[in-house]
């Protein structure tokens, strides 16, 4: 087998495990959207949960109905307006939005069950009536009041996965009809998840037609990778438009839930296969991404660190682009060296070694292959330069054989060997012939261009 396939291969492994380590115990509230269960791989969706669970990981689930709440009303030729993505339930119509709501969690317990996985359909849920909202009485349509969390709590610790109907009662036993996205998030916030997942027909949200922040990824299919608890903030602000919008709702949510406790939102395809582990068991996401803790930081190297950065480096130093370095010259520059981590998974690493005269070399900048993409680099050498600024240098070099194209668009500058410090004067390799670019240090450029997220 080919070495780096190999390699690869491994990784994926390692991450993997660390993830179930991770999780195990956890809580994950997973909605799926309606459209979902009439797919040909949802059986592979439903294996996939159960595979979740049987890792130790306390599965919640909130089934969509509205595709099966439509068909069931459109039999019975019941019609139900809507405002702002939200059913106005009439009493006719109730029995009926009920009936199918139960026929799509049954329909999963079902699936569950041919799978060897315990489930159960309860009424943890209790609810109020939305009322009349801007003139417009909602019926039947009701919001969730509070969950049984005790009964919740013992249901899992049993290893059953509870399934929630997307219908509440009120203390007196009427009936209402929920929205699922706020039912999961509520469950979410009170069960203390660790994750909300919204499995989605179309995956995560698309930047096009939305204004988003500065500063946010956007990966080459136009997904909107990932948004911290101010940046979710800010793309609700920034798109503020008239009407109800899918995507800007499950990103209030998103940020919501994160506002009050739950670490992540998740929202991705559930029609692609496999994509819940993918998003659970590594550290590359392909969806939309909300986070409340620090899900990626800069950081400085810890003797652990060492091995995962000498592998890092290899290909590099393989290719020629990078010097290499053992483990004991990383050990005794230990503090010159920082690292780039997800998750525990070290992804990108970047030195700076500082001289008397006030000289530093920024050195050893290496990215993982997968997140080469995603301005790592461009992170790594700002925090080095903000490191630099602190420790009060005046410039900041680097050697280079094959970037200088891409420093120079960071604002570097080419000098040449008489400007280098004298004891990097004396090792110049002049076989090597490294181009040598230098970023002078100014106080002003650090409340902008130089802040590191």
């Amino acid at each position: 087998m080919d070495r780096t396939r190999l390699k690869e291969q491994a990784e994926v492994i390692r991450q993997a495990f660390g993830y179930i380590n991770r999780f195990k115990n956890e809580i994950f509230v997973i909605k799926i959207d309606s459209a979902l269960s009439a797919s040909s791989l949802f059986p592979v969706l439903v294996k996939d949960l159960v595979l979740l669970r049987r890792m130790g990981i306390k599965i919640v689930l909130v089934p969509g109905a509205r595709a099966r709440i439509n068909e069931v009303l459109s039999a019975y030729n019941i019609e139900c307006s809507f405002s702002n993505g939200v059913r106005v339930s009439s009493q006719d119509a109730i029995p009926f939005i009920q009936m199918a709501a139960f026929d799509v969690s049954n329909r999963i317990m079902t699936m569950l069950a041919e799978n060897e996985a315990g489930a159960i359909i309860g009424n943890w849920v209790k609810a109020r009536g939305i009322g009349v909202r801007d003139g417009l009485d909602f019926q039947n349509s009701g919001v969730v009041e509070n969950l049984h969390t005790d009964i919740l709590n013992k249901v899992l610790d049993e290893g059953i996965i509870p399934i929630f109907p997307n219908i509440g009662w009120s203390a007196k036993g009427k009936p209402y009809n929920l929205s699922s996205n706020d039912l999961a998030f509520t469950i979410s916030v009170q069960m203390k998840a660790a994750k909300l997942f919204f499995m989605t027909e179309t995956g995560g949200v698309k930047a096009e037609g939305f204004t988003v922040p500065d500063g946010v990824y956007v990966s080459e299919d136009g997904t909107v990778s990932q948004l911290n608890v101010s940046q979710a903030g800010q793309f609700l602000d920034l798109n503020r438009e008239e009407g109800w919008n899918a995507e800007r709702s499950m990103i209030a949510y998103a940020y919501r839930a994160c506002k009050r406790g739950v670490p992540r939102v998740h929202i991705i395809d559930g029609s692609a296969e496999g994509m819940i582990l993918q998003e659970i068991f590594s550290s590359r996401g392909f969806g939309t991404m909300v986070y409340a803790n620090q899900h990626e930081n800069i950081r400085p190297m810890t003797a652990a660190d060492i091995p995962g950065v000498l592998s890092l480096m290899q290909p590099k130093i393989e290719e020629g682009a990078l010097v290499a370095r053992t483990a004991g010259e990383l050990t005794e520059n230990l503090d010159d060296y920082a690292v780039y981590e997800v998750d525990g998974t070290l992804h990108a690493c970047g030195a700076l070694h500082v001289f008397p005269d006030k000289q530093g070399e920024i050195a050893a900048i290496v990215v993982d292959k997968a997140y080469a993409s995603r301005g790592i680099g461009k992170k790594m050498i700002y925090y080095l330069i903000e490191q630099a600024t602190k420790t009060g240098l005046k410039s900041v070099f680097v050697l280079t054989t094959q970037t200088s194209d891409w420093f120079q668009q960071l604002g570097f500058i080419e000098s040449n060997v008489n400007e280098l410090p004298e004891q990097k004067r004396e090792k110049y390799n002049k076989c090597r012939n490294s181009l040598i670019l230098k970023y002078p240090i100014s106080s002003h450029r650090i409340a902008g261009e130089l802040q590191v997220e």
